[in-house]
């Protein structure tokens, strides 16, 4: 997508988990993961409406690979909602690596969401955990401040802002992924697979210079 966008006060922008565990140096390095903070950044200086995730897991969450003798990370396992990837422990609760970066400059975000707290639950979605029961409630709030759009930007692009975008577009927000501000794991081809399914819902992946025009108040 090449047009501008205008910004307005309707629209907020969900920056999804840039957490040191996610960049360089982390448990859960996203490859080059670091490069999107000043774009990040940039973004949001163009926002009115921020709103920060962050993934908080409790020790011995049921996605880790720790947890399961003989397993490793990226092993994956049946839980009672379906098939879940082991990760590597990350973002634990209280740890450095589950704090924002420290170049992370978004002084203004009006919301920190928390997920991925229960222990029995993976989050990938900002919007509704794993078992596509559980919700964080974040719908919720967008519709009580009345927001119609949200855009996303952060890590990694084939899960957490995937899933993300997608349960955005399902609860009924207009949707768009600044992907420049994004990086991904590709684990077994996911990024490819993420393009497809964003394109399949009409979800637009615009550029962060798409978004030049700052909502004036």
């Amino acid at each position: 997508m090449t047009e501008q966008m205008t910004i307005g006060d309707r629209d907020v922008l969900l920056i999804v988990d840039v957490q040191n565990d996610f960049c360089s140096g982390g448990s859960l390095a996203v490859p080059r993961g670091d490069e999107i903070v000043p774009l990040v950044n940039r973004l949001a200086s163009r926002f009115q409406h921020v709103v920060l995730t962050q993934d908080w897991h409790p020790f011995g969450h049921h996605s880790f690979a720790s947890t399961y003798p003989g397993k490793k990370p990226y092993d994956t396992i049946e839980l009672a909602y379906g098939t879940q990837v082991l990760w590597p422990d990350h973002c634990v609760q209280g740890t450095r690596g589950a704090e924002f970066r420290r170049d992370l400059e978004v002084p203004h975000a009006e919301l920190v969401l928390r997920k991925g707290c229960h222990r029995e639950i993976d989050s990938y979605s900002a919007f509704v955990e794993n078992d596509r029961k559980t919700a964080t409630g974040l719908a919720g709030y967008l519709r009580e401040r009345g927001f119609d759009r949200v855009f996303l930007a952060g890590l990694a692009f084939d899960f957490c802002v995937r899933y993300s975008a997608e349960d955005a577009h399902v609860a009924g927000f207009g949707v768009v992924v600044a992907e420049e501000a994004c990086r991904g794991i590709d684990v077994a081809g996911s990024v490819a697979d993420t393009r497809r399914a964003l394109a399949a819902l009409r979800i637009p992946c615009a550029s962060v210079s798409a978004m030049e025009c700052v909502h004036q108040t």
